[in-house]
């Protein structure tokens, strides 16, 4: 199975740049899914099905969150591991079936299909587990905004329960649809084939489709880290700020259970994630310096109409919210940025400009 890779989106474009989006398509997207409710078609996100009697079991011993624990309409977030505790892909778990779990259905970024495609398969051998491909049969369209379960209730769909990856089954019209709860909104799995019919009848009911672009400010801003971004094969679930999330410290062991529990236990991370309040935008990748060593770097970057540019890094740990620091910008002069804690305070402002 090879997929595509998927293009990252690190920093919404300025405004008049060949293809990109203008203030006004940025502002009003923005408001939408911050004040209202808005709409983005996220079929290419990678979908994978477990099935057979070991399914949780098997699932369990390979990532980060008791899988096992999991009734149908619940479900988890949880981290695929190196042996040695770094992040080879995050994921969202669903069980569904009525009364019994009948399938796990895995969601992740496209990026990260093929690693966990690959490492599932290579261990399933001895399990009474099958794992079945599902990125094309099924489509899977995104409600964000305050006012997506309103959105859902007036289709005349059910709401699934208030907990985070909760999920329940429904129809639209002759459509069937799975609600699943997220920490922005709503997710709407649907079959493939089905995916145009549903985002018309989002549309006909005056949803409007959103940038992903846009989608990509509220995430920084609510400090989620991404696969490709925040999260690589350098960084660990305590690094990333997604233990708590992510990590169950009470369960049988998994692929790198013990680093992760080491450091959780008897240790500290070496960096945080934090955000940055900007005093000019500058490229992923920028390096932070605080009495001339390097003290983190940029993983994302986008421009918040409510906070000007703003940015996630990965910085060491010292480094505090509140800290004043300097971004070396290549081919360009030093600029400054505020750390903040994560998710970004309400009434963050970009810093005066250096000197």
């Amino acid at each position: 199975m090879t997929d595509p890779p998927q293009r990252p989106v690190s920093v919404v474009p300025p405004a008049g740049a060949d293809g990109a989006l203008d203030r006004a398509q940025v502002a009003r997207g923005y408001r939408l899914l911050t004040e209202e409710v808005g709409l983005l078609d996220r079929s290419e996100l990678g979908k994978l099905a477990l099935t057979g009697a070991d399914a949780a079991g098997f699932l369990t011993g390979q990532v980060t969150a008791d899988v096992e624990a999991l009734v149908p309409g619940t479900g988890t977030y949880a981290a695929l591991l190196t042996p040695k505790g770094k992040i080879v892909c995050d994921l969202r778990v669903l069980a569904i079936g009525d009364g019994n779990v009948a399938e796990l259905l895995l969601l992740c970024e496209r990026s990260g299909l093929q690693a966990l495609f690959d490492q599932l398969r290579r261990h399933l051998i001895g399990f009474d587990a099958e794992l079945h491909k599902r990125t094309l049969q099924q489509g899977l369209v995104s409600l964000v905004g305050p006012r997506a379960a309103q959105a859902v209730e007036g289709l005349g769909l059910p709401l699934p329960a208030e907990a985070e990856h909760d999920h329940v089954a429904g129809r639209l019209g002759e459509l069937a649809v799975r609600v699943v709860r997220t920490d922005v909104g709503l997710d709407l799995v649907c079959d493939g084939p089905a995916t145009a019919s549903l985002l018309d009848a989002l549309r006909s009911a005056g949803i409007e489709s959103v940038p992903e672009d846009v989608a990509e400010i509220v995430r920084v801003e609510s400090g989620r880290p991404r696969l490709g971004y925040e999260l690589d094969p350098t960084v660990m679930p305590a690094e990333a700020g997604i233990v708590e999330r992510a990590v169950s410290f009470t369960k049988g062991c998994y692929v790198g259970q013990e680093t992760v529990a080491r450091l959780h236990w008897r240790g500290r991370p070496n960096r945080h994630l934090r955000g940055l309040v900007l005093e000019r935008a500058v490229p992923r990748g920028t390096v932070l310096v605080a009495d001339g060593r390097e003290i983190g770097r940029v993983t994302t970057v986008a421009g918040s109409p409510r906070r000007g540019p703003i940015a996630l890094a990965l910085v060491r740990r010292e480094v505090e919210p509140g800290d004043a620091v300097t971004l070396r910008v290549p081919d360009s002069s030093p600029t400054s940025a505020r750390v903040v804690a994560l998710p970004f305070p309400d009434g963050e402002r970009r810093p005066a400009p250096a000197g």
